[in-house]
């Protein structure tokens, strides 16, 4: 298509698109340092049920994220981020006010779907303009400036936790959506000509997931980020829970989390060195060894008593932050890997591929992090059974097709 004769300047876009994406991230892990309060206050008799402040809104973002791609293919990339905006700060409004944990749970799960649409749309109106090295050039500033944020979040949280209460956090993702919105609205032009437009036709759009989950290959590889999605999504549920009772850090935590998580965004760059080298399949394999070592590992140290109580949070805090960065090293391989055999459906694609992969991931990080016993064995036994059949599965796509890798 032809580009809108209108178009913001190079670092403004990237910022532009980085508040767009970071809507998810800063949903999610602002949240953490809340959970206690919101335990106390809402589920006193089960504070484990807190965690699932967490899953709903994840459960809300996979099904937003299979309609959000076809919504704006046929209404425009403006339009379809700003009516998702609308929902998740309508789900903002009612956290705001949320007086039991059911009626939160839902306002959550409202503002996951919502939040798909700058997650999946923003996507999309970077590829409207860039392609090519362009494209990954762009987007490589844009992931830069995203991973401080999921960081920064929890320390954030805290903050207006300490001034607010947890209703506060609430306000803060109102102040966010409202700002990303109306800086969308009056500085970037739409991107998507109306003359290239598609209409969403229900049985277009079943041949289109009949053919992605029809694939062999992608089948695997969504299995693979479901199991991925799966033990990240229960690691950052069950993270603040670990620091406050099993270490009795629970006020040092923000910045517990801010140190590994700037420690893991390394993790993405080390891919973007390597991957051209080594290959995305031998890439996410070597990630996935790697880390049932350290999990298998770190079991055997706690569940023996092998560790000195000195060495207990050190011990912890390396194996968590090694799951994080073995993310880097996989997500966006994953991805691509998934998308490869589909390049001629490549947005619907992605919207299944997301979609299925995060609804799914739900189901494994829910019972994962509700086992939670005041220790971090749950969590270790769960991603070193995740890793595992990660590992497997990625070694059955390269005896199903050797040539992808």
């Amino acid at each position: 298509m032809t580009p809108p004769k209108r178009q913001l300047k190079m670092p403004e876009f990237i910022g532009l698109m980085a508040l767009l994406l970071a809507t998810v991230a800063f949903s999610i892990d602002s949240m953490l340092p809340a959970m206690p309060e919101i335990a106390a206050e809402m589920s006193p008799d089960d504070p484990n049920r807190a965690q699932l402040i967490l899953s709903a809104f994840v459960f809300g973002l996979g099904f937003g994220t299979f309609v959000a791609g076809p919504v704006s293919d046929a209404v425009g990339r403006k339009s379809a981020i700003l009516f998702g905006l609308g929902l998740y700060l309508t789900g903002a409004l009612l956290g705001m006010v949320a007086d039991n944990l059911t009626f939160l749970l839902a306002a959550r799960a409202l503002q996951g779907f919502g939040a798909s649409a700058p997650r999946v749309v923003g996507l999309a109106l970077v590829r409207d303009l860039y392609g090519g090295r362009r494209m990954a050039q762009i987007m490589s500033f844009v992931m830069t400036v995203f991973l401080i944020v999921p960081a920064m979040a929890p320390s954030v949280g805290a903050l207006i936790i300490a001034g607010f209460g947890w209703h506060g956090v609430f306000g803060a993702f109102l102040l966010l959506g409202l700002t990303s919105g109306t800086w969308l609205t009056l500085r970037q032009p739409e991107t998507l000509a109306p003359e290239n437009r598609r209409p969403i036709r229900a049985g277009t759009l079943w041949r289109a997931v009949r053919e992605v989950l029809g694939h062999p290959m992608v089948r695997i590889y969504i299995a693979v980020l479901t199991l991925a999605f799966g033990q990240m999504f229960a690691l950052l549920s069950s993270v603040q829970q670990i620091y406050d009772v099993t270490f009795d850090m629970g006020e040092t935590f923000p910045i517990w989390f801010l140190c590994g998580g700037l420690i893991t965004a390394t993790g993405t760059i080390l891919n973007g060195t390597l991957v051209m080298r080594l290959g995305m399949r031998r890439m996410a394999m070597s990630a996935y060894g790697a880390q049932i070592a350290v999990s298998g590992v770190y079991l055997v140290l706690v569940t023996q008593d092998l560790l000195p109580v000195a060495l207990a949070f050190p011990a912890f805090f390396f194996w968590s932050t090694s799951v994080f960065f073995m993310a880097g090293l996989t997500f966006g391989n994953l991805n691509a890997l998934a998308l490869e055999p589909m390049g001629h459906i490549a947005g619907t694609a992605s919207s299944v591929v997301g979609a299925v992969s995060t609804v799914m991931a739900v189901a494994i990080a829910a019972p994962i992090g509700l086992a939670f016993n005041g220790t971090s064995v749950p969590l270790a036994i769960g991603t070193l059974i995740c890793s595992t059949i990660a590992f497997f599965l990625m070694g059955k796509s390269r005896e199903a097709g050797p040539a992808a890798a």
